[in-house]
């Protein structure tokens, strides 16, 4: 796949590293239509470079004095990890392709003399990777930031169901204690039957079922009642 640029928009910005300035004046006659090209003669500059300007892709020659770059490469991947990185050099002993790659992080190992053609559809290749990782970035942020509200907003339904819930238990506690204070008190129960005992474990705080006495004419009138009906609707017909 060819990177295709859009002419409407903003030339892609990048970064060419090369600590000869023959080869940079090459560099830029060649692209500078193209893309928004940077020069800098030693990784030093480079780095100046990246602090002022948003670059998406690095091009940088491997043997330059004071710092190489495959060093000027590893230096920036902390700061400029989503750059792109390509090595372009006239030097191509094995070695040297294989700690590019493994601590540069190198996109593309190119040898010199280049060919402008090749060498464009490298860049633009490079350039749809940046665009590519960008856009992925992006959706992920969005998917993060999707989950954050979409648990607010479950933390806030949950707290407000917690707050019905309790708010709903205070009621049916409180029409306990009604239920109880209608039932006969066990002292009275005693009275007119000194051995029994009450057995009552409502299944929803309030009782479904109710039981009754009273005594008449020397005889004593027990009621046990199930009323029609299940959980807290049964115990309020209870109460009734």
């Amino acid at each position: 796949n060819i990177f295709i640029m859009d002419k409407t928009k903003s030339l892609p910005p990048i970064l060419y590293v090369d600590d000869e300035e023959d080869n940079l004046t090459v560099f830029n006659s060649a692209f500078r239509r193209d893309y928004e090209v940077y020069l800098a003669l030693s990784g030093q500059e480079g780095l100046e470079i990246l602090k002022k300007h948003e670059i998406h892709l690095i091009i940088t020659d491997q043997r330059m004095p004071e710092m190489t770059g495959i060093q000027f490469l590893e230096k920036i991947i902390p700061d400029y990890p989503d750059c792109i990185r390509m090595i372009l050099t006239g030097f191509s002993d094995i070695e040297a392709i294989i700690q590019a790659i493994n601590t540069g992080r190198v996109y593309r190992y190119i040898t010199k003399p280049w060919s402008k053609g090749e060498l464009k559809i490298n860049i633009d290749k490079a350039l749809e990777t940046y665009h590519l990782r960008e856009q992925n970035r992006k959706l992920i942020e969005s998917l993060k930031e999707a989950n954050q509200t979409l648990e607010q907003k479950v933390i806030e339904r949950t707290q407000k169901i917690e707050e019905q819930n309790r708010e709903i238990t205070c009621s049916i506690q409180y029409a306990s204690k009604i239920q109880k204070a209608l039932l006969p008190p066990n002292e009275e129960m005693k009275k007119s039957l000194p051995s029994c005992f009450i057995l009552s474990k409502p299944r929803d705080i309030v009782s479904g079922d109710y039981y009754w006495l009273a005594q008449k004419d020397g005889k004593v009138i027990i009621a046990v009642a199930d009323c029609t009906g299940h959980g807290v609707p049964g115990a309020f017909m209870s109460i009734l």
